[in-house]
C-alpha cells in the first residue's frame, strides 16, 4: 500500500512513520520541513506548499494523511489568518485533489479543541462542539469539509486527538506532559496556571497506534473518532508527572499552582474508536514520563527553538515579512 502523508515531518509524523515502515508499507512525505527532517532514508520526500499540488501528484496512492497546518493554539492565536488557512482550506483542497486522482481512504487529524468549554460532561462524536479561538474553530472547519465528500469509493476518517505528549525524533516541549517534564527538570518545578480544569492526554505512542487503526481498517468505515488516553485535570497531570519524577530520578519537584481563567475544559469518551477501530490505549502520564527520561540524551538541550513550535513560526513569519519589504531584484 503506498500512503502519502501531509506534513509527516513533524512531530506526530516522525514517530508514525518508522511505525508504519515496520508495516510493509511505502511512505511519502510533502511538508514544507519547517522544523527539519528526522525521517528514515526510505521515505519519499516532496518540498511542497499542498496548495501547489495536483491531481496528478496524489494518482497511485492508496491513502492519504493530513498531519499538516499550524498545530496549536498560540500559532493560530499569532496568526488567525494563516490558521484558517492552513487548518480549514488546506485540508480540504488536498481531500478535493485526493477523492479526484481516486484516492480510497483519507485520514485527518482533527483535535478534542473543537468541544471549547464543557463543564462535569463527558463528551462524544455526537456532542455539540463550541470552540471560541481560532485554532479550535479552524480544526472543526477543516474537519467538517473532509467529512462531506465521503461516499462509497471514498473513505474519510477523522481522528480528535487528545493532548499529544511523548518522545518524538522531532520533538517539541511546547505540549502538556512535555512541557511540564522540562521544566522540572530545567527548574525543579510544575507550573499550573489551572488546575481544575479538564483536558483528554494522547501518548505519542497511541497516537501512532491510532493512526495506524485507521489506516488497516475495513474499507468501509468512515466516520469521526475521539482518541485519548485518558482525562485528567491538568492538576491531576501535574501530580503524576512529579511522582514519575520523584520515583524515577529520586527528584523532588516543587509546584506553583495559579487558578487563571481558561475557556478550554473538556473530557471525552473513547468508546467509539474502541469499538470501530479497536483503538485500546495502553499508555499513562507515568509512562509518557518514563519515555521522555529514557530519550532524554536525545533532547536535553531544552532550549533548543526548534522544540517550540511558536519560535519557529515567528522566526519565519520575520523571514517572510523582511522578504517581502526588499527592493526588486536584492532577493537571492
Amino acid at each position: 500500500m503506498r500512503i502519502l502523508i501531509a506534513g509527516g515531518a513533524g512531530y506526530v509524523g516522525s514517530a508514525l512513520i518508522p511505525q508504519l515502515l515496520d508495516r510493509g508499507y511505502q511512505i511519502d512525505v510533502v511538508d514544507l520541513f519547517w522544523f527539519g527532517n528526522h525521517l528514515p532514508s526510505q521515505v519519499g520526500v516532496l518540498q511542497k506548499d499542498l496548495f501547489h499540488l495536483q491531481v496528478a501528484d496524489l494518482e497511485g496512492y492508496d491513502q492519504t494523511i493530513f498531519l499538516a497546518g499550524l498545530s496549536n493554539d498560540p500559532m493560530a492565536d499569532f496568526s488567525p489568518a494563516k490558521n484558517f488557512i492552513s487548518n480549514a482550506s488546506a485540508p480540504a483542497y488536498l481531500a478535493y485533489i485526493a477523492k479526484k486522482a481516486r484516492v480510497r481512504r483519507y485520514i485527518y487529524a482533527s483535535s478534542c479543541s473543537v468541544y471549547g468549554y464543557t463543564e462535569n460532561q463527558l463528551f462524544d462524536e455526537d456532542s455539540p462542539v463550541s470552540s471560541n479561538y481560532p485554532y479550535g474553530i479552524s480544526k472543526l472547519q477543516g474537519e467538517r469539509a473532509v467529512m462531506q465528500m465521503v461516499d462509497s469509493d471514498f473513505s474519510v476518517i477523522a481522528l480528535r486527538k487528545g493532548t499529544v505528549s511523548g518522545y518524538s525524533p522531532r520533538m517539541r516541549f511546547d505540549l502538556l506532559v512535555n512541557t511540564m517534564f522540562k521544566t522540572a527538570m530545567e527548574e525543579g518545578v510544575i507550573r499550573v496556571t489551572n488546575p481544575a480544569i479538564w483536558r483528554p492526554f494522547l501518548s505519542i505512542e497511541d497516537t501512532t497506534m491510532a493512526y495506524t487503526r485507521a489506516v488497516e481498517a475495513n474499507e468501509a468505515v468512515s466516520g469521526i473518532f475521539n482518541v485519548a488516553s485518558g482525562n485528567h485535570t491538568v492538576g491531576e497531570v501535574a501530580d503524576l508527572v512529579k511522582l514519575a519524577l520523584d520515583e524515577e530520578l529520586g527528584k523532588k519537584i516543587g509546584l506553583e499552582i495559579k487558578h487563571i481563567k481558561d475557556m478550554r475544559n473538556y473530557k471525552v469518551s473513547i468508546e467509539r474508536a474502541k469499538t470501530i477501530l479497536s483503538f485500546h490505549p495502553h499508555q499513562t502520564v507515568k509512562s509518557i514520563v518514563h519515555q521522555l527520561i529514557s530519550n532524554l540524551d536525545k533532547c536535553n538541550d531544552f532550549d533548543n527553538p526548534a522544540y517550540y513550535n511558536i519560535r519557529v513560526f515567528k522566526e519565519l513569519e520575520k523571514q517572510d515579512v523582511q522578504a517581502q519589504s526588499q527592493p526588486a531584484g536584492v532577493l537571492g
